[in-house]
């Protein structure tokens, strides 16, 4: 009876330490939870304008310290008033859980008070790598049918070529005419590769038709249609408010040189659940349809300098709306689908801050049943479109909802703004 007794404490026991380790264990899940929560709820860089008074309110149990000239300790889980000059400079804060736990470092930025114009129309795109891109490397059959691929384990996908026996290239047909007269002797290629310069010695080989082959596909220009999000008082745009990526390795182009080029959509497929749809347009790719230079190719989009007559209407300039003023509701894009350039309602659904995924930091949907009936929602070309809420430019258009062409994301104006030199 004893014995029964003690194996029954035994079970009982063991049962209470396994209850004690899962319940410590389901603490600290929901404990690490609503710590990357708060993390997330928080952007890493909040921008405020010169000589204004911005209150800045979270929500969450965190204590900030702002190094100044004089340390200045503030709480941010009720509504912080940040008072900026007259100058562009910038502070740091120290974010602490419950004024314990560090949660994160904020740059806090004082920035000039922008106006820009919202622009909305569509653009052809045309941009030259900064070198040749390299692909992948292939086989092809030589003289005697064997299999060669002698760039294989040389070049890899995303490399550029930048140079090649000292003499710098300009374009893959340089590279293509060079190595079908090399009569088969090593080249020596300058390769950019991740940030890092080298060099690699490849030796062509005949194929079955007796030309020099040095087996690697090639890239060195992209093209498209877009839609420009904005421009400011000297004619500088942004537009997209994503990078140009090649289609074949994912890999954002390094630019070499870009021109726009004017273009007319001349037809719109509408967009269907599990199928995006499309703004087919012409481009003109003439010297005298040129509309502006590109000078910058970044994650958050395309930037340059647009030819003075490229806006053929006088549009009014809209001020800028930073992050923290921003609240999910009724909103609009701006953007030209069916000759004209015209305000089409959406909801803003979510606003999120998580740094890694700038292009799809604004949600929305479109109810605007104009739109819906000439695209069913958000088609590709459309990017860069710009939003506006409350009379204010607060980002542009990137991605559609595959799923639901009627959801889309956006990024902000800000970080657009952040990537213009």
């Amino acid at each position: 009876m004893v014995s029964k007794m003690n194996i029954a404490e035994k079970r009982i026991h063991r049962y209470r330490i396994f209850l004690y380790i899962f319940l410590g264990f389901a603490i600290g899940m929901f404990c690490w939870a609503a710590y990357s929560y708060y993390k997330q709820s928080i952007p890493d860089t909040i921008r405020i304008k010169t000589g204004s008074c911005e209150e800045i309110n979270f929500g969450i149990p965190a204590s900030g310290t702002i190094l100044t000239d004089s340390t200045k300790v503030i709480t941010l889980n009720q509504p912080v008033t940040l008072v900026a000059g007259e100058t562009e400079e910038s502070y740091e804060m120290e974010l602490k859980l419950f004024g314990v736990l560090p949660l994160k470092n904020i740059d806090i930025q004082v920035i000039k008070d922008t106006m820009l114009t919202p622009i909305g129309e569509p653009i052809g795109i045309y941009v030259k790598t900064q070198g040749v891109l390299v692909i992948d490397t292939g086989e092809f059959k030589g003289m005697s049918g064997e299999k060669l691929s002698p760039s294989m384990y040389k070049l890899q996908a995303g490399d550029y070529l930048t140079a090649m026996d000292g003499v710098a290239i300009t374009g893959k047909k340089q590279i293509k005419e060079y190595v079908e007269q090399s009569e088969g002797k090593d080249i020596i290629f300058q390769i950019s590769r991740k940030e890092e310069i080298i060099q690699v010695k490849i030796k062509p080989e005949l194929d079955e038709q007796g030309s020099y082959k040095m087996g690697a596909w090639l890239r060195d220009s992209a093209q498209g249609i877009g839609t420009m999000t904005y421009m400011d008082q000297n004619h500088r745009f942004g537009a997209l408010g994503h990078g140009i990526n090649d289609m074949d390795t994912g890999e954002l182009l390094k630019l070499g040189n870009g021109l726009l080029y004017e273009t007319q959509i001349v037809a719109i497929q509408k967009g269907e659940r599990g199928k995006p749809g499309e703004l087919t347009g012409v481009i003109e790719y003439q010297p005298d349809k040129v509309t502006g230079v590109i000078t910058r190719n970044t994650g958050e989009g395309i930037y340059g300098v647009a030819t003075e007559d490229f806006l053929k209407k006088e549009v009014k300039e809209l001020p800028v709306a930073l992050k923290h003023e921003i609240t999910t509701g009724p909103a609009q894009i701006y953007c030209n689908v069916s000759g004209n350039a015209d305000y089409y309602d959406i909801e803003l659904t979510r606003l999120s801050y998580q740094e890694e995924n700038k292009n799809r930091q604004i949600s929305f949907r479109v109810t605007d049943e104009r739109l819906l009936q000439l695209t069913g929602g958000i088609v590709q070309g459309m990017s860069g479109a710009c939003i506006i809420k409350d009379g204010k430019i607060i980002g542009a258009v990137t991605h559609v909802l595959v799923d639901d062409p009627k959801k889309g994301y956006g990024i902000f104006i800000e970080d657009m703004l952040a990537q213009q030199k």
